[in-house]
């Protein structure tokens, strides 16, 4: 069974594919070639992927006990583009 350390990099790692998506695809779509239906699908899609993200942020933050700047910090990076990717790679030396 895999730890919920791995769950949340899994999770990171498609909340931040969903959001450069969002951004170098869908924005460009609407605003370039009027085409506002792929800035509805995606960032639909980019906000349940963001929301569950978050709770899993939480999750591992009462499991493990880390601290709440830890917490603070890897809800940050989800608002930068590569941010979560960066996460992952942290987590990964805590596996």
């Amino acid at each position: 069974m895999r730890s919920t350390v791995h769950t949340l990099g899994f999770t990171g790692v498609l909340e931040g594919v969903s959001y450069l998506v969002l951004l170098l695809i869908a924005m460009p779509l609407k605003y370039m070639f009027d085409y506002p239906m792929a800035v509805t699908v995606v960032g639909g899609m980019h906000g349940f992927l963001f929301v569950a993200y978050a709770l899993m942020v939480a999750i591992v933050l009462f499991q493990k006990r880390w601290t709440f700047l830890w917490a603070v910090w890897a809800v940050f990076l989800a608002f930068i583009p590569f941010g979560t990717f960066y996460l992952d790679k942290q987590l990964k030396t805590k596996r």
